[in-house]
């Protein structure tokens, strides 16, 4: 599938902190798998442990191992980033993924619903994603 952001473009901006270029590429990584409802919650005024939060919603275990493994894929091979963990993969109603500063949680819906992380991190800011991957999740399947 087509890069719907150049590589290049997250990292062209040396003001922009890594953690968030980081997150900035998992979540266009998994609107580029149809994932929905992506968000990135800027998350360092409320905790030292993580810079991040990437939430994404996918409608299979097919499609939510889809994105995990591809959001691996690029922040390995384009950010020479490596997983520090890997929590749900199996049961694939919650896939975690820790990258230490940025954490990637893929959900399906019900899942996503009940746990609510975005309500239990309310105080956290929502960044503003770039057009392109807003429209990507808004596209019909």
């Amino acid at each position: 599938m087509p890069s719907l952001i150049p590589s290049t473009a997250l990292k062209s901006s040396a003001e922009t902190p890594r953690s968030l270029q980081l997150a900035l590429a998992a979540a266009k990584t998994a609107a580029e798998n149809r994932a929905t409802d992506v968000a990135v919650l800027d998350l360092r005024e409320m905790t030292p442990l993580f810079d991040y939060f990437v939430l994404a919603t996918g409608t299979s275990r097919r499609q939510l191992h889809a994105i995990s493994e591809d959001i691996d894929r690029v922040l390995q091979e384009e950010w020479g980033d490596h997983r520090d963990g890997i929590e749900g993969y199996r049961e694939s109603r919650w896939i975690l993924l820790d990258y230490g500063n940025v954490v990637v949680h893929l959900f399906d819906q019900e899942t996503r619903e009940y746990y609510s992380l975005e309500q239990l991190w309310s105080g956290a800011r929502h960044v503003d994603l770039p057009a392109e991957i807003l429209s990507a999740t808004s596209r019909p399947s």
